[in-house]
Protein backbone atom coordinates (compact mmCIF):
# COMPACT_ATOMS: atom_id res chain seq x y z
CA UNK A 1 0.00 0.00 0.00
CA UNK A 2 2.71 2.64 0.27
CA UNK A 3 3.29 2.06 -3.11
CA UNK A 4 0.10 3.30 -3.81
CA UNK A 5 0.58 6.58 -1.90
CA UNK A 6 3.90 7.73 -3.26
CA UNK A 7 4.58 10.18 -5.31
CA UNK A 8 7.98 11.55 -5.52
CA UNK A 9 9.12 8.02 -7.15
CA UNK A 10 6.84 8.41 -9.78
CA UNK A 11 7.67 12.13 -10.99
CA UNK A 12 11.04 12.79 -12.70
CA UNK A 13 12.98 15.15 -10.58
CA UNK A 14 10.27 14.80 -7.88
CA UNK A 15 12.71 15.70 -5.09
CA UNK A 16 13.54 18.55 -6.17
CA UNK A 17 10.15 20.50 -6.35
CA UNK A 18 10.63 21.35 -1.92
CA UNK A 19 13.39 23.10 -3.11
CA UNK A 20 11.31 25.00 -6.20
CA UNK A 21 8.44 25.65 -4.17
CA UNK A 22 10.39 26.94 -1.32
CA UNK A 23 12.09 29.57 -3.66
CA UNK A 24 9.27 30.70 -6.16
CA UNK A 25 7.27 31.47 -2.44
CA UNK A 26 10.15 33.71 -1.12
CA UNK A 27 10.37 35.60 -4.37
CA UNK A 28 6.70 36.24 -4.96
CA UNK A 29 6.70 37.01 -1.24
CA UNK A 30 9.37 40.08 -2.22
CA UNK A 31 7.58 40.94 -4.89
CA UNK A 32 4.46 41.84 -3.42
CA UNK A 33 5.91 43.87 -0.90
CA UNK A 34 3.79 45.79 1.76
CA UNK A 35 0.76 43.41 -0.15
CA UNK A 36 2.10 40.65 1.83
CA UNK A 37 1.11 40.33 5.60
CA UNK A 38 3.14 37.25 7.43
CA UNK A 39 2.36 35.02 10.61
CA UNK A 40 -1.15 36.55 11.49
CA UNK A 41 -2.17 34.81 14.53
CA UNK A 42 -5.44 32.74 14.14
CA UNK A 43 -4.71 30.52 18.06
CA UNK A 44 -2.43 30.24 20.64
CA UNK A 45 -0.04 27.29 18.92
CA UNK A 46 3.10 27.95 17.72
CA UNK A 47 2.10 27.02 14.13
CA UNK A 48 -1.05 28.73 14.77
CA UNK A 49 -0.57 31.67 11.88
CA UNK A 50 -1.40 32.90 8.17
CA UNK A 51 -0.05 34.63 5.42
CA UNK A 52 -2.40 37.07 3.80
CA UNK A 53 -1.74 38.20 0.03
CA UNK A 54 -3.68 40.95 -0.79
CA UNK A 55 -4.10 42.44 -4.32
CA UNK A 56 -4.24 45.59 -6.06
CA UNK A 57 -7.29 46.66 -4.91
CA UNK A 58 -10.31 46.06 -2.64
CA UNK A 59 -10.85 42.41 -2.36
CA UNK A 60 -13.69 40.26 -4.29
CA UNK A 61 -13.19 37.84 -1.60
CA UNK A 62 -10.82 35.47 0.05
CA UNK A 63 -9.65 32.14 -0.82
CA UNK A 64 -8.24 30.02 2.03
CA UNK A 65 -5.35 27.79 0.34
CA UNK A 66 -4.44 24.58 2.77
CA UNK A 67 -1.01 22.64 2.20
CA UNK A 68 -0.48 19.14 2.06
CA UNK A 69 2.16 17.14 3.22
CA UNK A 70 0.88 14.44 4.15
CA UNK A 71 -0.34 15.83 7.50
CA UNK A 72 3.38 15.49 8.45
CA UNK A 73 5.58 18.34 6.79
CA UNK A 74 5.79 22.00 4.99
CA UNK A 75 4.26 25.23 6.15
CA UNK A 76 2.52 28.02 4.76
CA UNK A 77 5.87 29.40 3.93
CA UNK A 78 6.15 27.20 0.49
CA UNK A 79 2.63 27.80 -1.16
CA UNK A 80 3.18 31.69 -1.09
CA UNK A 81 3.64 32.12 -5.41
CA UNK A 82 0.10 30.10 -5.68
CA UNK A 83 -1.55 32.97 -4.78
CA UNK A 84 -0.57 34.96 -7.86
CA UNK A 85 -3.79 33.57 -10.37
CA UNK A 86 -6.60 34.56 -7.41
CA UNK A 87 -4.85 37.71 -6.82
CA UNK A 88 -5.11 39.03 -10.23
CA UNK A 89 -8.68 38.12 -10.00
CA UNK A 90 -8.98 40.56 -6.83
CA UNK A 91 -8.97 38.13 -4.33
CA UNK A 92 -7.47 37.81 -1.59
CA UNK A 93 -5.54 34.82 -0.35
CA UNK A 94 -4.94 33.38 3.02
CA UNK A 95 -2.48 30.47 3.77
CA UNK A 96 -2.41 29.01 7.17
CA UNK A 97 -0.16 26.71 8.91
CA UNK A 98 -1.34 24.19 11.23
CA UNK A 99 0.03 21.34 13.73
CA UNK A 100 1.91 18.12 11.67
CA UNK A 101 1.57 14.48 13.49
CA UNK A 102 2.73 13.32 15.52
CA UNK A 103 2.12 16.08 17.71
CA UNK A 104 -1.44 16.70 16.37
CA UNK A 105 -3.80 13.75 15.22
CA UNK A 106 -5.69 14.70 12.03
CA UNK A 107 -9.34 15.57 13.97
CA UNK A 108 -7.23 18.59 15.63
CA UNK A 109 -5.81 19.74 12.38
CA UNK A 110 -8.87 19.94 10.95
CA UNK A 111 -10.26 21.70 14.25
CA UNK A 112 -7.33 24.40 13.96
CA UNK A 113 -8.00 24.99 9.82
CA UNK A 114 -11.56 26.00 10.91
CA UNK A 115 -10.36 28.56 13.94
CA UNK A 116 -7.89 29.76 10.85
CA UNK A 117 -11.09 29.93 8.71
CA UNK A 118 -13.59 31.77 11.62
CA UNK A 119 -10.45 33.99 12.38
CA UNK A 120 -9.88 35.17 8.59
CA UNK A 121 -13.65 35.40 8.19
CA UNK A 122 -13.51 37.72 11.22
CA UNK A 123 -10.25 39.90 9.52
CA UNK A 124 -11.64 39.87 5.91
CA UNK A 125 -15.06 40.93 4.34
CA UNK A 126 -17.17 39.21 1.86
CA UNK A 127 -17.12 35.57 0.65
CA UNK A 128 -14.74 32.80 1.42
CA UNK A 129 -14.20 30.10 -0.97
CA UNK A 130 -11.37 27.24 -0.05
CA UNK A 131 -8.98 25.33 -1.84
CA UNK A 132 -6.10 22.83 -0.78
CA UNK A 133 -3.67 19.82 -2.22
CA UNK A 134 -3.19 16.32 -0.83
CA UNK A 135 -3.71 16.60 2.63
CA UNK A 136 -4.57 20.06 2.22
CA UNK A 137 -7.02 19.20 -0.12
CA UNK A 138 -8.60 16.73 2.63
CA UNK A 139 -8.97 19.85 5.39
CA UNK A 140 -10.17 21.62 2.15
CA UNK A 141 -13.02 19.12 1.84
CA UNK A 142 -13.25 19.07 5.67
CA UNK A 143 -14.50 22.72 5.79
CA UNK A 144 -17.14 21.82 3.63
CA UNK A 145 -18.44 18.89 5.72
CA UNK A 146 -21.90 19.47 7.62
CA UNK A 147 -20.39 18.20 10.68
CA UNK A 148 -17.82 20.52 11.30
CA UNK A 149 -19.30 24.04 13.78
CA UNK A 150 -18.79 27.13 11.80
CA UNK A 151 -20.12 29.94 12.97
CA UNK A 152 -23.63 30.90 10.90
CA UNK A 153 -21.42 34.06 9.72
CA UNK A 154 -18.47 32.40 8.08
CA UNK A 155 -20.49 29.07 7.28
CA UNK A 156 -23.24 31.57 5.28
CA UNK A 157 -20.06 32.84 3.28
CA UNK A 158 -18.11 29.69 2.90
CA UNK A 159 -19.51 29.18 -0.96
CA UNK A 160 -17.06 27.07 -2.78
CA UNK A 161 -14.43 24.45 -1.85
CA UNK A 162 -12.25 23.08 -4.14
CA UNK A 163 -10.03 20.19 -2.67
CA UNK A 164 -7.05 19.47 -5.27
CA UNK A 165 -5.83 15.39 -5.25
CA UNK A 166 -7.61 15.10 -1.95
CA UNK A 167 -7.43 12.17 0.42
CA UNK A 168 -10.95 11.85 0.63
CA UNK A 169 -11.25 8.38 2.72
CA UNK A 170 -8.46 7.68 5.18
CA UNK A 171 -9.05 4.35 5.11
CA UNK A 172 -5.90 2.81 2.85
CA UNK A 173 -4.13 5.10 4.82
CA UNK A 174 -3.75 2.69 8.14
CA UNK A 175 -2.17 0.50 5.61
CA UNK A 176 0.83 2.43 5.09
CA UNK A 177 3.91 3.44 7.41
CA UNK A 178 2.54 6.30 7.19
CA UNK A 179 -0.17 5.44 10.22
CA UNK A 180 2.88 4.77 12.45
CA UNK A 181 3.03 8.57 12.49
CA UNK A 182 -0.86 9.61 11.96
CA UNK A 183 -1.87 7.03 14.44
CA UNK A 184 -5.35 6.81 12.30
CA UNK A 185 -7.52 4.25 13.70
CA UNK A 186 -11.48 3.00 12.35
CA UNK A 187 -13.08 5.65 14.28
CA UNK A 188 -10.86 8.98 13.08
CA UNK A 189 -11.31 6.93 9.72
CA UNK A 190 -14.97 7.56 9.97
CA UNK A 191 -14.71 10.69 11.71
CA UNK A 192 -12.28 12.09 9.25
CA UNK A 193 -12.73 10.87 6.04
CA UNK A 194 -14.81 13.78 3.98
CA UNK A 195 -16.36 10.95 1.35
CA UNK A 196 -17.93 9.20 4.33
CA UNK A 197 -19.38 12.91 5.75
CA UNK A 198 -22.24 14.96 4.34
CA UNK A 199 -21.29 17.69 2.59
CA UNK A 200 -22.35 21.31 3.89
CA UNK A 201 -25.24 23.07 2.02
CA UNK A 202 -24.86 25.81 0.39
CA UNK A 203 -20.93 24.86 -0.18
CA UNK A 204 -20.15 24.37 -4.18
CA UNK A 205 -17.61 21.92 -4.65
CA UNK A 206 -15.40 21.31 -7.21
CA UNK A 207 -13.05 18.11 -6.82
CA UNK A 208 -9.59 18.79 -8.89
CA UNK A 209 -6.77 16.39 -10.03
CA UNK A 210 -4.24 15.64 -12.32
CA UNK A 211 -4.39 13.11 -15.35
CA UNK A 212 -1.05 11.25 -14.32
CA UNK A 213 -1.29 11.25 -10.68
CA UNK A 214 -1.15 7.71 -8.83
CA UNK A 215 -4.54 5.47 -9.60
CA UNK A 216 -5.05 6.11 -5.80
CA UNK A 217 -5.67 9.36 -5.95
CA UNK A 218 -7.99 9.37 -9.20
CA UNK A 219 -9.35 6.67 -7.01
CA UNK A 220 -9.48 9.30 -4.37
CA UNK A 221 -11.36 12.21 -6.34
CA UNK A 222 -13.69 10.55 -7.74
CA UNK A 223 -14.71 8.72 -4.88
CA UNK A 224 -15.41 12.23 -3.24
CA UNK A 225 -17.30 13.66 -6.47
CA UNK A 226 -19.27 10.47 -6.13
CA UNK A 227 -20.26 10.52 -2.62
CA UNK A 228 -20.79 14.29 -2.86
CA UNK A 229 -23.10 14.33 -6.29
CA UNK A 230 -20.44 16.80 -6.99
CA UNK A 231 -17.73 17.31 -10.52
CA UNK A 232 -14.62 16.38 -10.49
CA UNK A 233 -12.02 17.70 -13.09
CA UNK A 234 -9.08 15.77 -14.40
CA UNK A 235 -6.01 17.77 -15.19
CA UNK A 236 -4.65 16.59 -18.62
CA UNK A 237 -1.08 15.74 -18.48
CA UNK A 238 -0.71 16.86 -14.74
CA UNK A 239 0.89 14.75 -11.73
CA UNK A 240 0.68 15.30 -8.23
CA UNK A 241 3.38 17.77 -8.01
CA UNK A 242 2.42 20.19 -10.67
CA UNK A 243 -1.66 19.77 -10.39
CA UNK A 244 -1.34 22.65 -8.21
CA UNK A 245 0.10 25.19 -10.76
CA UNK A 246 -3.20 25.77 -12.48
CA UNK A 247 -3.68 28.53 -9.34
CA UNK A 248 -0.81 30.50 -10.72
CA UNK A 249 -2.79 30.76 -14.12
CA UNK A 250 -6.05 33.44 -13.20
CA UNK A 251 -7.41 32.14 -16.58
CA UNK A 252 -7.71 28.27 -15.29
CA UNK A 253 -10.78 27.01 -14.79
CA UNK A 254 -9.50 26.35 -11.30
CA UNK A 255 -9.29 29.81 -10.23
CA UNK A 256 -12.48 30.73 -12.29
CA UNK A 257 -14.25 27.99 -10.17
CA UNK A 258 -12.50 29.77 -6.57
CA UNK A 259 -14.07 32.66 -7.38
CA UNK A 260 -17.38 32.16 -9.30
CA UNK A 261 -15.78 33.87 -12.63
CA UNK A 262 -16.39 30.56 -14.60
Amino acid sequence: MNLAYANSAFIPGGDSYPDRWAAEAAAFRARLGPRARLDLPYGPGERHRYDLFLPETSPQGTAIFIHGGYWMAFDKGSWSHLAAGLLARRWAVAMPSYTLAPEAHIAEMTREVAAAAERIAADLPGPLCVTGHSAGGHLAARLACRDLPLSPEAARRLVRSAPISPLADLDPLRLTSMNDTLSLDAGEVQAESPALLPRREGCEVLVWVGGQERPSFLWQARTLSEAWSCPWHVAPGRHHFDVIEDLTDPESALVGFLTGQT
